[in-house]
């Protein structure tokens, strides 16, 4: 009978030891290798795990499905130990590589790099009040919603204002970055444009601005209200200047739910109609936020420091990756939704992978015209 891998097995080839391994620093002083911790959190996410009793019980019970990937026993002591002091630079070279995988194997699809930044709020309860005063953390993401998947991420507590980490992420050059209000930063605007990126946010309704042009509108385009070349004010107050000094375009949208917004872009040249489907592509961001949370329960953690939490966030995203990168390789038409389900529930099986994302056909409406006559009876 032929061999086969635990769908877990399967997923986690994706993954390369040398890779792993050469972001480790120093050799591990407990009975858990920093692999088998990886492969422990990855397991604890795309399970659903919430309490490391629960983790470790599900791990001993399919040890013979995870021999092949090198995990042994696992004890709650000990991974509680290393989720607190484990550094997580490997879980973050892991999740580099799994998304430059992702855009590797994905078609081309001949546009430009489109990113979008934004935050959201995790509320993780008492246990992160040590460091988390409200016990809320925030996650930062880039996200490339083209090719579904996050490009650079961080993880701070939720008083940490989102331009701070913003400004902290690499900036890819000659990309498209859309962000909302939470961005609000001109000197982060001036970075952007000094790297000869493309960007699209909002104004504020107050901030004063100099109209140099008016442009036409579009004829088809009813939701465009106004689209003007404008200057910024040259300075924010009595001691500081603009440190953005072009002009930019302030295209005003009406959108689906009557509400009228402000766009702002330092593209002074694209159909105004494009902008507007630039910010409206901002919402693939929050999906993508509400999948990670609900599927992969981002509610509860398995620990309370701030390197805890960090290590499952990452694992959480590495979990999101493994299943991006099992879609594509199948080249199966199920939905991220539908083929993180089918993986979910077949984890510890021995089983084909790209079998698993392409079930049979259903037999309904397939089903013999003389039995549903009864002919045969």
């Amino acid at each position: 009978m032929h061999f086969q891998l635990s769908v877990i097995s399967q997923l986690m080839r994706e993954v390369p030891r040398k890779v792993f391994n050469n972001a480790v620093v120093g050799r591990s002083k407990w009975g858990l290798t920093e692999w088998s911790h990886l492969v422990t959190l990855v397991v604890a996410q795309l399970a659903g795990m919430r309490s490391l009793r629960d983790l470790v019980g599900m791990i001993g019970q399919h040890q013979a499905a995870l021999v092949h990937l090198g995990v042994n026993r696992v004890r709650r002591a000990t991974l509680s130990d290393a989720n607190a002091v484990r550094p997580t630079a490997p879980f973050e070279a892991i999740a580099a590589y799994l998304s430059a995988m992702v855009a590797e194997l994905s078609p081309r699809l001949g546009r430009e790099a489109l990113r979008l930044i934004d935050a959201t709020r995790i509320h993780a309860g008492q246990c992160v009040r040590e460091w988390a005063v409200d016990g809320a953390i925030k996650l930062h993401v880039v996200f490339d919603p083209v090719l579904g998947r996050t490009t650079c991420f961080g993880v701070t507590s939720s008083r940490v204002n989102d331009i701070t980490m913003a400004k902290a992420f690499p900036v890819e050059p000659g990309a498209t970055y859309v962000f909302d209000l939470g961005y609000y930063a001109f000197a982060f605007w001036a970075k952007l444009a000094a790297a000869g990126c493309r960007f699209v946010t909002r104004l504020k309704i107050n901030t004063p601005v100099i109209v140099l042009q008016t442009r036409p509108l579009p004829g088809a385009a009813d939701h465009i209200l106004n689209d003007q070349i404008v200057r910024l004010p040259q300075r924010l107050s009595s001691t500081r200047t603009n440190p953005y000094e072009a002009a930019v375009r302030l295209v005003t949208v009406r959108i689906s739910t009557g509400r009228v917004l402000m766009l702002v872009t330092n593209d002074l040249t694209a159909p105004a109609t494009e902008i507007a489907e630039l910010y409206k592509a901002r919402w693939e961001i929050e999906l993508f936020f509400k999948w990670i949370k609900q599927n992969l329960k981002l509610q509860r953690f398995l620990g309370s420091s701030k390197n805890a939490v960090t290590l499952q966030i990452i694992a959480a995203l590495i979990a999101y990756l493994l299943v991006r990168l099992a879609q594509i390789r199948a080249k199966t038409a199920l939905s991220m939704q539908a083929a993180y389900r089918l993986i979910a529930t077949a984890l510890m099986q021995r089983r084909p992978l790209l079998a698993l994302l392409h079930p049979p056909p259903s037999p309904i409406g397939n089903a013999p015209q003389q039995q549903l006559s009864m002919a045969l009876a």
